[in-house]
């Protein structure tokens, strides 16, 4: 693990509706996570988790405070410069997969690539190579209906990969696993993390993946509740 602090939020609070109906699903939450670490964000259903996750993958907006991936401004960015981001820097890892049926496994993770220009000699090198290190390489030409869901979250970790991103953001990813499946998916995540120096942050309800973590996060009611591993900031009052 590195010390460079790939993400930092900071008193981030998010509000939703007004007088009496007022929800805050945020409540000043602050955190850092690092290169090559993997930190597990746990906590109930209704605690806040896939709204933290939005904010710092720059899919929602806080009410208050901010986030940085790396040296750029998240909360500050301009529409353009955040799809920009999620793009080349982030990838995401979706519970229900998001993979596009219509296209084979090696198109579903060429699809990244293709978006921001890269020529295509490195998009073929790369798509081998990724498929290859999940474990897909025989089904390269399958399409999303033909593999398992095992197989599919698979091919999801891979197209997270295909832009080499500084972060991952994974919203329940074994939700629709057994849990067989399950195991084999967090060992995996976190060996690729370790291996490529990306920062990763990963919400479940599972606690048998509390053992691949380097961090662990309990949020409760919008706050955090304990911070476990190397590098916990203290939590909030």
């Amino acid at each position: 693990m590195s010390d460079e602090v790939v993400l930092r939020a900071e008193a981030l609070t998010r509000t939703y509706g007004r007088g009496a109906n007022e929800v805050h699903a945020l409540a000043g939450v602050s955190l850092e996570v690092r290169a090559g670490e993997l930190v597990i964000l746990r906590g109930p259903s209704g605690s806040g988790k896939t709204t933290l996750l939005n904010i710092l993958g720059g899919l929602d907006h806080p009410t208050e405070g901010t986030v940085h991936l790396g040296s750029r401004d998240v909360t500050g960015a301009s529409e353009a410069d955040l799809l920009d981001m999620r793009r080349r820097e982030i990838g995401f890892i979706f519970q229900n997969f998001a993979l596009l049926s219509s296209l084979s496994a090696a198109e579903n993770v060429e699809l990244p690539m293709r978006i921001v220009g890269v020529p295509y000699a490195e998009r073929v090198a790369t798509v081998a190579e990724l498929l290859e290190v999940v474990g897909l390489s025989a089904h390269a030409a399958q399409r999303p209906s033909e593999l398992s869901g095992g197989q599919q979250q698979r091919l999801g970790i891979a197209r997270a990969l295909a832009n080499n991103p500084r972060l991952i953001i994974a919203d329940e990813p074994t939700g629709q696993l057994d849990a067989t499946n399950s195991e084999l998916m967090m060992a995996m995540i976190s060996g690729l993390v370790h291996q490529r120096g990306v920062a990763a942050l990963v919400s479940t309800h599972d606690p048998r993946m509390a053992a691949h973590a380097d961090r662990i996060l309990e949020l409760r009611d919008g706050r955090f509740v304990s911070r476990r591993g190397r590098h916990a900031l203290p939590v909030e009052d």
